[in-house]
């Protein structure tokens, strides 16, 4: 089929972004796998840590050499692998997981409590699998000539405490499951077609598929929000006793009650950077399972919960609790913040408070030095002025030895009122050049 590519000029494709491939090939990065009825699937999701990845692409190559095929290439997010006897296997990985699933062929009529034996894998590969176990499902597809189970064969099968049953893709099959890790420590799941494509029962089992593996992984939260809780509850009552405190603070010290708010405020934001992540995942994996959920398109099957009413009374309860405690520990951060800030605001209004009658002090202070000062200038005036007239009255007796017509009695009488005012004139000018220059 032409594309427009050979339309683009040659000059305009080379200057392709880098990421537009791989961004162009994105919504079709994990495709369904046609499925013919009968059939058998099994699936496996591992929780994996950071040094995982390079135990996971050995082992995916390991497979691929075992089954002749082509070495699957280090990053890829996506691998499906053809075995033996029409079995596939694909490898999808997510974030902080990986899934493998295998499609098995089964016989029409074949007994449907059977385990899985004979696997085209190499020994021992599933057992040395890179990760922990968090979700094991098997899934039975029932060929539309096949009987449809009658209730003591559903009796058999799910042992779990309740049986959850619905028609999906418009009534075109029929799904039961208990959610419960059964015997073999997996899920289970049977689906009778009722007249679905290939293309539509690879759909129907892969959203079934990832409704139980997001379950899963939603429900990862649960346990930490419990774990929290207690912690979030101490917090909120330490914080409501510093507010108590806050009213009246004037029977001890606001800095005090400001490092103490500081101490709990950390501590809040201590449970801000452990939770976030695993809280927001929660609510990511939560709405893809309510969303795989809408996609299969449930009909009730009278006195059977549907697998929506399921997980609405069973999961949404979980996650509630979970989004309470993130914003229970938002709240609380808030609310620190918010009495940190009030507190400082008082003690930087006190503080000012002491500044204004510290300057108030030194102003008092400054004016006592003025008239201090000006007191000392009057005295420094007498003084200068005697030792002046001292000095006068010294040359006047000298002119009066070498015979000169002149009476010390009467020169300093003379000088002590202009001696005075010289001085007094002098130290004013000088006072008002200082405070010229601002320096008094």
């Amino acid at each position: 089929m032409a594309g427009i590519g050979p339309i683009l000029p040659a000059r305009l494709r080379e200057r392709a972004h880098p990421l537009r491939p791989a961004l162009a090939g994105e919504v079709h990065a994990r495709p369904p796998l046609p499925l013919a009825a009968p059939a058998r699937v099994l699936h496996i999701g591992l929780l994996l840590d950071a040094g995982d990845a390079p135990a996971e692409h050995a082992h995916l190559t390991a497979l691929s050499q075992h089954a002749g095929q082509v070495e699957p290439l280090a990053g890829a997010k996506h691998v499906a692998i053809p075995l033996a006897d029409g079995v596939h296997l694909i490898w999808e990985k997510r974030t902080e997981f990986s899934t493998y699933t295998l499609y098995l062929r089964r016989e029409t009529g074949a007994a449907l409590d059977g385990a899985a034996t004979d696997l085209p894998l190499p020994p021992g590969w599933l057992d040395t699998l890179p990760g922990k176990l968090m979700v094991a499902a098997d899934i039975t597809l029932l060929a539309p000539s096949e009987a449809e189970p009658n209730a003591a064969l559903l009796q058999r099968l799910f042992d779990g405490p309740t049986l959850v049953a619905s028609r999906i893709a418009s009534g075109h099959a029929t799904v039961w499951t208990d959610f419960f890790l059964g015997s073999d420590d997996a899920v289970r799941f049977l689906v009778q077609d009722r007249g679905l494509s290939d293309a539509q029962r690879g759909r129907a089992v892969m959203r079934l598929l990832e409704i139980e593996t997001y379950r899963m992984m939603a429900l990862l939260a649960l346990p930490l929000a419990q774990q929290v809780a207690p912690r979030i509850t101490q917090l909120e009552h330490g914080l409501a006793g510093l507010a108590g405190r806050m009213v009246d603070v004037a029977h001890e010290s606001e800095q005090t009650l400001l490092r103490e708010i500081a101490g709990l405020a950390a501590e809040v934001e201590t449970l801000a950077v452990e939770t976030p992540y695993r809280f927001g995942a929660a609510r990511a994996y939560h709405a893809l399972v309510e969303r795989r959920i809408a996609e299969l398109r449930e009909d009730r099957i009278e006195g059977l919960p549907t697998i929506g009413e399921f997980m609405e009374r069973r999961l949404s309860p979980a996650m509630r609790t979970c989004i309470t405690m993130a914003e229970r520990i938002e709240g609380l951060s808030r609310r620190a913040t918010r009495m940190a800030n009030l507190l400082r605001t008082r003690v930087d209004v006190s503080l000012e408070r002491q500044n204004v009658e510290l300057l108030d002090t030194m102003n008092r202070r400054s004016h006592m030095q003025l008239r201090l000062q000006e007191t000392v200038e009057g005295l420094s005036v007498a003084a200068i002025t005697y030792y002046f007239v001292g000095l006068v009255g010294y040359g006047a007796q000298a002119l009066h030895a070498m015979g000169l017509p002149v009476n010390k009695e009467i020169s300093i009488g003379i000088a002590i009122p202009v001696v005075a005012g010289v001085v007094w004139w002098g130290l004013r000018r000088f006072r008002r050049s200082l405070q010229k220059d601002g320096l008094h």
